[in-house]
């Protein structure tokens, strides 16, 4: 079945699922990117302090592929925000990606102890208009970040990319998100392996029920809750099972179940918070 693409708040649209880069060693990064091409993967998220670029824009190069069936995501690093580093941030990103234009470009981190990411945010604004990437967007910007942004600027994100899993549904920012039409990315959405997610009954119960892997199902609940998720894996046969999701639906008990794994007090992230990273 054809990966579902979610249409985003400036006309255009990004495949509900695809293959995230971060960690994957740049010597493995060719052959990976590669692998996810044969396997009908279409979208891509690299970022610049991933090392990875490279690797990527090769594989976009041997592919083959049309450039417009691709959609391909990079994002601005933390020590880049200031003054007219943003330009060279991204001339440098689409050097390695071999690209005119990324799809989405984002701010990775808001960095609040250092007050720029407004005018990192006013920057993007002005690349998109530039037409060197086609949307743009933010990585883990809480509500009141997003709430400042488009306050001084007028200009609401495409995309929230934040740490979304079962255990930290971040719910307040997905509200503010969908009362303002911006789509949510889901990174680490299996939980990054650091808590015994596929263990817990709500998934391992879906699980038994569908014939799934406790990895598609917890992807398939993303899915079904309009996330677009990334995952990870330099393995070729996980790489297949995570694009085998879209045969089965979960009902709504199992997904409330799979809720209800959120403790909803923050406690379940198991990254860094959002205003601690400068």
């Amino acid at each position: 079945m054809a990966i579902p693409h979610i249409e985003l708040n400036d006309g255009h649209s990004i495949p509900q699922l695809g293959y995230g880069v971060f960690k994957v060693p740049p010597t493995d990064t060719e052959r990976a990117v590669s692998e996810a091409f044969e396997l009908g993967y279409r979208h891509i998220d690299t970022a610049a302090i991933y090392g990875n670029e490279e690797g990527v824009g090769a594989a976009i190069s041997r592919s083959g592929l049309a450039r417009e069936d691709l959609f391909i995501t990079t994002k601005l690093w933390n020590d880049r925000h200031d003054g007219d580093d943003p330009d060279a941030a991204i001339a440098e990103s689409l050097d390695k990606l071999g690209l005119a234009q990324v799809d989405l470009y984002l701010v990775h981190w808001p960095t609040p102890a250092h007050d720029n990411y407004v005018h990192a945010w006013e920057k993007l604004i002005e690349l998109r208009d530039a037409g060197l990437t086609r949307s743009i967007g933010v990585s883990n910007f809480l509500v009141p970040h997003l709430e400042r942004i488009v306050a001084e600027t007028q200009v609401v994100p495409a995309v929230d990319q934040i740490e979304l899993h079962p255990a930290h549904m971040q719910v307040d920012i997905a509200d503010w998100a969908a009362a303002h039409d911006v789509r949510i990315e889901a990174w680490g959405p299996l939980g990054q392996g650091k808590y015994d997610l596929f263990g817990t009954a709500p998934v391992a119960d879906a699980s038994a029920a569908h014939g799934k892997t406790p990895a598609q199902v917890v992807l398939r609940w993303h899915i079904q809750h309009g996330n677009i998720v990334f995952p990870k894996s330099v393995q070729r046969a996980r790489l297949e099972e995570n694009l085998d999701i879209f045969d089965f639906e979960l009902s709504d008990a199992e997904i409330d179940a799979i809720d209800a794994l959120d403790p909803a007090d923050g406690s379940g992230r198991v990254s860094a918070h959002p205003d601690e990273v400068n």
